[in-house]
């Protein structure tokens, strides 16, 4: 074709194009679904500038500490010198930050940790600020190898990485005992990476003495801090779900689904010690949720766990011998006794409301 031809082509098609103004219902059919793509390239083109921008720095910062570390060694250069070597890189370049003693100092403690180049590591997919929580607060490798691979693999922010490792995370990550393995082997480690022992409840505030019905309501009304705690992955479905076997209603306490297990979690709450009749209860509900609440094509068998004031490891093996389901036993901290004691009591709270109501109004 000659140039004179593809010419007239692009002028054609120009002549087509949608100018400022033009009707709705003189676009083309599909113009706002490839504006919709085209969105979503510019979107994905800044991810991409985002994440090369962090490696980029990483690698800079990483080759920064080494080489101050490998000087440190061959010359035994003491600390002092760390704060010339910042004087220096801010005076020549003024318009970059991190550069400061203390970011330094971070640099060689990177390069202590990671000898090989980070941005070929796990932590390597991490921004500079959540390396510098997790350099600060984990004191041993397996420690700091646990929250690295749940902060790239769970997406964390910052605050949920830190809020993690003030919770000790790892200490109670898939710590509910569970009988996973003989039930459910081809999915028992997926299944386990969403449960814990025990859940931190201190949230709801309970103090003393409260019933399941307490507990279930504050876990609600404090529902989106509730599914923080439990972890990714975790959807709502209801609470005091029914469920009608033969010509009776039951009500399951709360009920989740979790959407990269593809499963339906059943939760039942007991504010006393675990004892073997709640596996009966919570062993039918999962039955029944299998039977007639899960899509049977899509859905994986469904999981159920107890969550009670405490429990009794050897009892809790021995109960779970006899269940076919995939059931796990996990217990929740609520408010420290220390704590509590500071808190006013409800009827504290009714003195002081009985007193403002019966003293006698002034007026100006």
């Amino acid at each position: 074709m000659c140039d004179a031809s593809l010419y007239a082509m692009d002028n054609e098609t120009e002549s087509k194009a949608v100018v400022p103004g033009q009707r709705a219902s003189e676009l083309p059919p599909g113009f706002h679904e490839m504006i919709d793509d085209l969105k979503s390239i510019v979107r994905g083109a800044h991810v991409r500038a985002q994440l090369k921008v962090n490696t980029e720095m990483l690698q800079m910062y990483w080759e920064i500490g080494r080489t101050i570390l490998a000087r440190q060694r061959e010359e035994k250069w003491g600390a002092k010198v760390v704060g010339r070597i910042s004087t220096e890189l801010r005076t020549e370049f003024p318009g970059q930050r991190g550069f400061s003693r203390s970011s330094l100092h971070y640099m060689l403690k990177m390069a202590r940790l990671w000898p090989e180049p980070i941005v070929q590591q796990a932590a390597g997919q991490l921004p500079w600020a959540h390396l510098q929580v997790l350099m600060d607060k984990c004191k041993t490798r397996p420690v700091l190898d646990f929250y690295i691979q749940h902060a790239v693999r769970n997406g964390w922010s910052r605050d949920d990485l830190t809020s993690a490792i003030h919770y000790a995370l790892h200490l109670t990550h898939a710590a509910a005992i569970n009988n996973f393995d003989a039930v459910i082997p081809e999915r028992s480690e997926a299944a386990k990476e969403i449960i814990k022992d025990p859940y931190r409840l201190d949230f709801t505030e309970l103090g003393g003495r409260h019933t399941e019905r307490d507990l279930e309501d504050t876990l609600v009304a404090h529902l989106v801090t509730f599914l923080t705690e439990l972890g990714v992955g975790f959807a709502f479905v209801g609470r005091q779900y029914p469920v009608v076997v033969g010509d009776s209603e039951y009500r399951i306490d709360l009920l989740f689904y979790h959407c990269k297990l593809h499963c339906y979690v059943v939760l039942e709450l007991k504010t006393r010690k675990a004892h073997p009749e709640h596996f009966g209860q919570l062993g039918f509900y999962v039955s029944v949720v299998d039977d007639l609440v899960r899509d049977k094509e899509l859905d994986g068998p469904t999981i159920g766990i107890l969550i009670a004031e405490s429990r009794d490891r050897s009892m809790v093996e021995y109960a779970l011998r006899g269940y076919n389901q995939p059931l796990a036993v996990s217990t929740y901290a609520g408010l420290p006794e220390r704590v509590r004691e500071l808190l006013p009591s409800a009827e504290d709270l009714s003195r002081i409301a009985d007193g403002v109501l019966n003293t006698p109004q002034t007026t100006d």
